[in-house]
């Protein structure tokens, strides 16, 4: 079983750099592509023609597409992502120094779906047809149908402008914990400073809200579609003839079979969480790979938006690799196919 696993990881592995060569290449194409110039952009509304050109010639912006593509591979085969064209720094640094930001939410985003999700799932299928399964799956149809930034903006004015609960946008009003991971909330635990956690908590609070909302929504829906699925097999009927407590039936017999989409859709949950939160850093500030991301694409900053893409397909390429492991760990028939 253990060699079989490890040959199916080897595949997945060997899989995904197609995927994120092909990525790079489609991005770096369209993002050269837009009717921008981005030396005129950098050097401002006040540069001469002649320097304007300098910086085209300094950048190869003057050179071929494929030359231009062929020294970006150059570039990263060496571990270089480039220079940020605004910030000057190096384009790692700053995904580095960014990182900690988008993870932390992120999990705490997962952690409130799976906390919510999973057991209201399994509730609705245990109790199909009644009210409350009706008043759950209307809530999750509309935790995938609201559009993210609306719901961020309509908590920021409800929660922050109307009842000034928390804070309309930002990561911490108090000075930042002594760094150890990066994330504030873990690193003020870990340095014991509860006003910073008090703090980064009130700050986590609406962002995350927004993300859980419709990943809540699809947990719930799949959690209860296994539990279903599972629940009319001829294991589960015998087990309860067998007079076992609904509760070891549940947690040891049906949930393993019932979780297995559902570990699925975590895991894509989490990568394009971890890949994407564009939309919602940006409406709340939050200094993360989004509000990055959202900069660089604004300012048609070529080096950090393929920084980013590139950042963003290993962690998603990654991510999905972990569950493919977790759900062959869970259904070893799964690494056999």
């Amino acid at each position: 079983m253990q060699f079989t696993l490890l040959i199916y990881t080897v595949k997945r592995i060997l899989y995904a750099f197609p995927t994120i060569l092909g990525l790079l290449v489609l991005v770096f194409v369209i993002s050269r592509v837009i009717p921008a110039d981005p030396a005129a952009l950098v050097a401002g509304e006040m540069a001469t023609p002649e320097q304007v050109m300098e910086l085209r010639q300094r950048y190869h912006f003057d050179d071929p597409l494929y030359v231009q593509l062929g020294l970006y591979f150059k570039q990263l085969a060496r571990g270089d992502l480039g220079k940020s064209l605004y910030s000057g720094r190096k384009v790692l640094d700053d995904l580095l120094d960014r990182f900690p930001a988008t993870l932390e939410l992120t999990l705490v985003s997962m952690f409130l779906s799976i906390l919510i999700g999973v057991p209201l799932g399994i509730v609705a299928a245990l109790k199909r047809n009644s009210t409350l399964d009706h008043l759950l799956r209307g809530v999750t149809v509309g935790g995938l149908a609201i559009a993210s930034f609306w719901l961020g903006i309509m908590l920021q004015l409800f929660l922050s402008m109307w009842l000034g609960i928390t804070p309309l946008g930002g990561r911490i009003d108090t000075g930042a914990p002594s760094s150890i991971t990066g994330m504030y909330i873990l690193d003020s635990l870990l340095t014991l400073n509860g006003e910073a956690l008090w703090s980064s908590i009130r700050h986590m609070a609406l962002p995350s809200l927004t993300l859980a909302f419709a990943s809540f929504a699809t947990i719930t829906r799949f959690t209860r579609s296994g539990v279903l699925d599972v629940i009319q097999q001829d294991y589960i009927l015998y087990e309860r003839s067998m007079g076992l407590p609904p509760r070891i039936i549940i947690y040891k017999y049906m949930l393993r079979n019932a979780i297995i989409a559902t570990v699925t859709q975590i895991g894509l949950l989490f990568g394009l969480l971890l890949a994407g939160t564009v939309v919602i850093e940006t409406v709340f500030d939050w200094p993360g790979l989004g509000l990055y991301a959202y900069n660089a694409i604004v300012l048609s900053d070529y080096q950090a938006i393929l920084g980013v893409t590139l950042w963003a397909g290993i962690a998603y390429v990654t991510v999905n690799l972990l569950v493919d492991v977790a759900i062959s760990l869970i259904d070893p028939r799964k690494a056999e196919l």
